[in-house]
């Protein structure tokens, strides 16, 4: 019984910790939707900060379901965000960038959807570009969203 009481608390705390975003900075939400007795649906807004590239911060706005699911991370939140990301220090690029990485990533349900924030560079003109997407198909293709940060020169005072 002791192993059962271990077993079953190993996978709520999997599925409802492994929820939370990893290496975000929750700025604050917006009540979007009243309900009486369980949490309200919401907007919310975290920041991240690119891991390989310093100098640069996303901010993510993502809805985020309300009910007695969502207490318990049982609950699947919509597929909608939005992203700005913008040049916040000096942008100190890696000797070695990929074409492509993942340098976000967040659980938006128990089973299989996530919101990914992929970063690519754009060598002609010198850009960063960063896409926000979803896992989960909307109509035969997945919602995103785009942010582009431009390499620039920073202070100069």
């Amino acid at each position: 019984m002791k192993s059962l009481a271990m077993t079953l608390a190993l996978i709520f705390n999997v599925l409802v910790v492994g929820i939370s975003p990893a290496w975000t900075d929750d700025i604050g939400c917006l009540d979007t939707t009243f309900k009486l007795l369980s949490p309200n649906d919401s907007v919310c807004v975290s920041a991240f900060e690119d891991p390989e590239v310093s100098g640069v911060t996303c901010h993510i706005s993502q809805a985020r379901k309300g009910g007695w699911g969502s207490v318990v991370g049982l609950t699947e939140d919509p597929s909608r965000f939005s992203i700005a990301c913008r040049q916040t220090g000096p942008i100190s690029l890696p000797d070695k960038l990929p074409d492509q990485e993942n340098v976000f990533s967040e659980k938006t349900s128990v089973f299989f959807k996530n919101t990914k924030v992929i970063r690519m560079f754009d060598n002609k003109h010198n850009t960063l570009v960063y896409l926000a997407v979803s896992r989960k198909l909307i109509e035969g293709s997945p919602q995103n969203s785009i942010s582009t940060v431009p390499i620039m020169p920073w202070g100069g005072r």
